[in-house]
């Protein structure tokens, strides 16, 4: 990775958050941008297309930057699909583990290629799809294949799990089940490197090898870190190049993450702070409202100027708004005492990040901003307020 291309603590510092509101994510225009010239390369050099996973990131006022490097974007419900369709252009791929008759007929508008999660789902809705196709639509689908080979430790990310509902076995799968599929789609990987997908690829080949040559296009997913320093793109550009040229057949690969790693934060501000057992600061932002992944992953975030707990000389516990007592975003040290009012500075928090706020207890969700590296200038393109809180009930 270019140097450009992580927003890091020394970059992101030199942003002048002094006025900004808060909570805020803040993108950065620059970082994005050379993500997305690696993601354009291994295009180039290996032959394939990558799609935007709109799941992990869907900020839609930077896809006038996106749709210069990408093709389009993959979605996981109708609304992705119509966001990726009207905002996005380009290609507009789908899959959901399941699609009723009415989101059916409604993704018929707006997809591209559609992939469903089992022989039943392709069943279902294969008159539909034909009669739309009929009326001039070009629709190609396919089928979501699990290999059960596993790559991912953390279990709420592995999709190859035992028990996965995503994807068919092959125990699950007969030729005949293929009739009227172009495709076939694989995604079992979440944050690795290349030399998973090596591994995942041998053992889809050799449980799926012999459906591959009846296919238009086959797609690996996502969870693959192209963006990430120490990701080895050269291995992957290789396996990608090295499965063309085998099997003849075009490849589409779906990262989300990798397109907005390292590209963005979140601003917060010191509410409050008191002693209970252990210094504790109250935030304006929350972990399971705002940054959920940090309970879910679990994982500690990075905050710019903050070490490990009693790495410097003051140590506080920092908690979220909510009433959820285990709303805590963890444990860090900072050189001076926190005072209401101070703001601090969350590194990576472009992807998985806005896509997974909500209004739990009512509270705001962060505002969002663009920052032009060239201009200096932080553009604030999206305020919520009471009526988004309200308007999402009833």
């Amino acid at each position: 990775m270019s140097a450009g291309a992580s927003l890091g603590a020394e970059v992101a510092g030199a942003i002048d958050i002094s006025t900004l509101e808060t909570p805020c994510f803040v993108t950065d225009l620059g970082a994005l941008e050379a993500n997305l010239k690696i993601l354009a390369d291994v295009q180039q050099r290996a032959g394939c297309t990558i799609l935007l996973a709109l799941k992990g990131f869907a900020q839609w006022s930077t896809f006038p930057l996106v749709r210069k490097y990408l093709a389009g974007a993959t979605s996981s419900s109708v609304a992705e699909a119509r966001l990726a369709r009207e905002e996005l252009g380009g290609e507009v791929h789908a899959y959901a583990p399941a699609y009723s008759d009415g989101e059916m007929r409604e993704l018929l508008t707006l997809a591209d290629h559609i992939v469903l999660n089992s022989p039943a789902q392709w069943r279902r809705h294969r008159k539909t799809i034909e009669h739309a196709r009929l009326g001039g639509r070009h629709i190609s689908c396919g089928l979501r294949v699990n290999h059960e080979h596993q790559e991912v430790e953390v279990a709420l990310y592995d999709p190859a799990g035992p028990c996965s509902r995503l994807g068919t076995t092959r125990t699950n799968l007969t030729a005949e089940d293929l009739d009227g599929l172009d495709g076939l789609h694989l995604h079992t990987l979440c944050q690795v490197n290349s030399d998973a997908l090596e591994r995942a690829l041998a053992a889809f080949e050799t449980r799926f090898g012999e459906f591959i040559p009846r296919m238009k296009w086959v797609n690996f997913g996502g969870g693959h870190h192209i963006t990430r320093p120490d990701y080895d793109r050269e291995l992957l550009v290789r396996l990608l190049t090295d499965f063309r040229a085998r099997w003849n057949v075009p490849i589409y690969l779906e990262p989300g993450e990798a397109v907005a790693l390292g590209t963005g934060i979140l601003v917060s501000s010191v509410m409050d702070t008191f002693h209970n057992g252990m210094d504790i600061a109250i935030l304006d932002t929350s972990a399971t409202a705002h940054m959920p992944d940090v309970l879910e992953m679990p994982y500690r975030p990075v905050i710019i100027g903050a070490g490990a707990p009693d790495e410097k000389p003051h140590t506080y516990r920092l908690g979220g708004m909510t009433c959820l007592a285990g709303d805590v975003i963890g444990d860090y040290s900072f050189d001076r005492p926190l005072a209401a009012g101070d703001k601090l500075v969350f590194l990576d928090m472009a992807h998985y990040t806005m896509v997974k706020t909500s209004n739990f207890n009512g509270v705001r969700m962060p505002s969002i901003a663009l920052h032009d590296p060239v201009t200096k200038q932080i553009t604030v393109t999206r305020r919520f307020g009471y009526h988004d809180y309200r308007d999402r009930l009833s």
